[in-house]
């Protein structure tokens, strides 16, 4: 199947590039006139906040349950100032008349808690609250954003600010440039082709401008947070350079033993095409797995992420073929006016993502010079080659041989090293961050920092207490419970009940406002302590059943779901991990010992996260703040991910490992042979990875910047301790028991290839291709590899 595939993309390569290339435009330009619906919706199962909001729904006409935000002023002269209230009233009313919002003004009746009454700030700052409907999806609170910053009024000593979730500013992101040109770099100096550099990332763009558009369309009807496309476009990247890589090593090596370029590229996808396959499957699989975790939020971010890294590895066994077909025997050819384009281009899309003005505004003459350039004869010659060293000569070679000399100091390192930096993961925290973490010329954060000011840091969080309320209840009850609320440690302030309807209550509400911020661990104390403690006791025997709701308690009790099931969704994962490797390599030990070294790889990366940006240690390397906790499913996405991307490696290495050993026998030398074979290639992909995953934490938003931080490390813990040293360490331990499998499993398993054909298959396939026809005309016969 993958052999006729890769014939048919390679002979109907026009129609094949034609087709992206229209499925990109289309998929874009739709998406970019549909528009999308991306928003944070946390849909829990039964757990007692949702039951508060469904009571605020039902009950209270959904006051309290829908996204809120607040227009924070401060007024130098007095909020009450008659010349700052002739201008702030008009503007709250002109905001109240907006179609979808409710606005409660600190000027109307009741409303005089919502200015500042103590501290130096008193009388200077005020607050608006601006409730929208819970179905708002981002795109469509940022135009309000911009609606409502256009209405907002100036005047001397005046400061306007937009606060809240649902305000939150978020930049699409453009520190992926920086990771292309990165990739660029690395690509020519591994492999010493333009050609070969720019296939995998132009495959790679395709893959996930096709997938990108799809998730912005598929968040219209599917629950997704706005960074969705941002991590879809980060994982895309990554894993899109990465397979085409791969199928064009396979290609290059085909083109270098002698076959046409028919067969090459037919041979590449039935080889290294089944890989990638298998890689990609295996990482969709392991991110659609989080839809058991029951959370529209999580099942999002798993549907957008999954459906990128999809798109890019369709491309990199469709696409590719037709444009190798395109390229030929030219991707062997580099001449020095393809390496002044390509540093050219790596260049300018460094200057444009670290905004480097005098870079970007001397391009236009750089091309120009260049575009003359290439008439000169100098530039029009090619780069010399590289003679490839015998595998025995190489560094890869010789590194495992001195590991395997000392194997048992090798491992002992490789692990303690592990061990130690997975340390910090004991004292992980999981919840959400606030928008005390945004940048701080952000308008959310002047906001927060406004409110935080003027009323204490837990005014950024304020709990919502709501029950229902049965006939006849006396009023003293209420007021008892007002009474527990205000002496309970941590409450910095208990408003007095609110009925429904004053004339025929059937409902209660209370505001609660702690004494510490929304990501302090002493708030989620406080809402256990309400929980657990203050109203039980302060209910009992009156029929009252009072739930503790609002964003804070919301995102608490999101966080002890997630935590209680991701025990399982680990075990569903390594259990997957290990049958996939057992099938593929006919072994016990290698699964066993590949579950055990990516729990020790992920371990260590979620303890330097920890360390970064929960204990803020060195948090001024990747640009946050104070520590706050963990999001509740970064550990859940960065498993999964890591996951997938170890499997790509696991299965590159330790296939060509196995192969050595079939063809000699010798468990010592084929382990050497096999990673001298694939160090190259693996050494290149992980650093590729690495520095996209990597140049991620220039971005603002905390959470980007923690994916970006937690991936980065991971793969370059698993591409450098775990490939390169606890592999070649423990493979040497256990010598030819490596591949021990017991015959009555080997009898019922299932085989799976994913190398494709052997050595004299492949003879046979190429010598069918060309018999075919239709295919170049160069010899399908392979010269003799030289004997190391």
């Amino acid at each position: 199947m993958f052999a006729r595939l890769g014939r048919w993309c390679y002979r109907r390569r026009i129609l094949v590039v034609v087709a992206w290339l229209g499925a990109v435009v289309v998929v874009s330009t739709v998406s970019g006139v549909a528009g999308n619906g991306f928003r944070s919706e946390f849909s829990l199962p039964d757990v007692e906040s949702r039951r508060g909001f469904e009571i605020l729904d039902e009950r209270f006409g959904g006051q309290g349950a829908g996204w809120v935000g607040t227009i924070v002023f401060r007024a130098e002269q007095g909020v009450q100032d008659p010349q700052v209230r002739s201008v702030m009233e008009p503007f709250l009313q002109q905001v109240d008349a907006i179609e979808g919002l409710t606005v409660t003004s600190p000027y109307a009746p009741g409303a005089e808690f919502q200015t500042a009454f103590g501290g130096s700030e008193a009388g200077r700052i005020a607050f608006a609250t601006v409730e929208v409907p819970r179905s708002t999806s981002n795109g469509q609170a940022a135009a309000l954003a911009a609606e409502i910053r256009d209405l907002a009024p100036e005047l001397d000593g005046l400061q306007i600010e937009l606060g809240g979730e649902v305000f939150a500013e978020f930049e699409p992101p453009d520190s992926e440039l920086l990771g292309v040109a990165f990739a660029i770099f690395i690509l020519v100096l591994a492999f010493g082709s333009v050609l070969a550099m720019g296939l995998p990332i132009g495959v790679a763009l395709a893959g996930i401008g096709v997938g990108s558009g799809l998730v912005a369309l598929l968040s219209n009807v599917v629950t997704m947070p706005d960074f969705t496309t941002t991590l879809g476009l980060m994982i895309g990247l990554g894993v899109g350079i990465d397979y085409a890589l791969f199928i064009v090593t396979r290609y290059r090596e085909s083109l270098r033993h002698g076959d046409s370029v028919e067969a090459s590229v037919t041979i590449a996808i039935d080889t290294a095409g089944r890989a990638v396959t298998f890689a990609g499957t295996t990482v969709v699989i392991s991110l659609l797995g989080m839809l058991l975790m029951g959370v529209t939020f999580v099942q999002g971010l798993a549907v957008g992420a999954s459906l990128v890294v999809a798109s890019t590895m369709i491309a990199s066994i469709t696409l590719l073929p037709a444009l190798l077909g395109f390229v030929g025997q030219r991707v062997e050819v580099t001449r020095w006016r393809g390496l002044i384009a390509a540093a050219l281009v790596a260049a300018a899309l460094v200057g444009v993502a670290l905004s480097v003005q005098p870079l970007v505004l001397g391009l236009p003459l750089a091309a120009v010079v260049l575009a003359a350039g290439f008439a000169l004869a100098p530039l029009r010659r090619e780069v010399p080659r590289r003679t490839p060293r015998p595998l025995r000569r190489t560094v890869a070679y010789r590194w495992s041989r001195v590991v395997q000399h000392h194997p048992w100091l090798a491992a002992s390192i490789g692990a303690g090293l592990l061990v130690v930096l997975a340390l910090p993961v004991l004292g992980l925290r999981m919840g959400f961050s606030d928008e005390g973490n945004y940048p701080a010329e952000t308008s959310t954060r002047k906001a927060y920092d406004l409110l935080a000011a003027g009323f204490g840091p837990g005014f950024n969080g304020p709990l919502l207490l709501a029950t229902e309320l049965p006939a006849g209840t006396d009023p003293a009850v209420l007021e008892g419970v007002t009474e527990a609320l205000r002496s309970t440690d941590g409450v910095a302030l208990a408003s007095p009940p609110t009925l429904n309807d004053p004339a025929a209550p059937t409902a209660v509400l209370w505001r609660v406002i702690p004494t510490t911020a929304p990501q302090d661990e002493a708030t989620e104390e406080l809402v256990e302590r309400l929980r657990d403690e203050t109203l039980p006791t302060a209910t009992a025997g009156t029929g009252l059943d009072v739930a503790v709701t609002g964003t804070v308690a919301v995102g608490i009790d999101f966080s002890t779901y997630l935590g209680g099931r991701l025990p399982l969704f680990f075990g569903v994962v390594l259990t997957l991990s290990f049958v996939l490797l057992m099938l593929v390599f006919r072994s016990l030990l290698v699964p066993l010992k590949a579950v055990v070294m990516n729990l020790l790889s992920i371990g260590a990366a979620y303890g330097v996260v920890v360390a970064l940006f929960q204990w803020g240690w060195f948090s001024g390397v990747v640009g946050v703040g104070e520590g706050a906790p963990i999001e509740p499913f970064v550990p859940m996405m960065m498993f999964a991910i890591v996951f997938g991307l170890s499997m790509d490696y696991e299965v590159f290495l330790l296939s060509r490992i196995r192969e050595e050993y079939d063809r000699t026998g010798d468990p010592v030398d084929s382990v050497a042979d096999g990673l001298a074979a694939t160090a190259r290639v693996i050494t290149a992909a992980a650093a590729i990875m690495v520095f996209v995953f990597g140049s991620f934490v220039l971005e603002p938003n905390r959470v980007v910047k923690l994916f970006g931080t937690g991936l980065a490390v991971a793969v370059l813990l698993d591409a450098t301790v775990v490939r390169m040293l606890l592999v070649p360490a423990t493979m040497e331990l256990l010598g030819a028991r490596n591949w021990w499998l017991p015959g009555w499993l080997d009898r019922l398993l299932p085989r799976v290839s994913v190398e494709g054909a052997g050595d004299e298959d492949l003879l046979d396939l190429a010598s069918e291709v060309e018999g075919a026809g239709e295919g170049p005309s160069e010899p399908a016969h392979r010269q003799p590899e030289p004997v190391p």
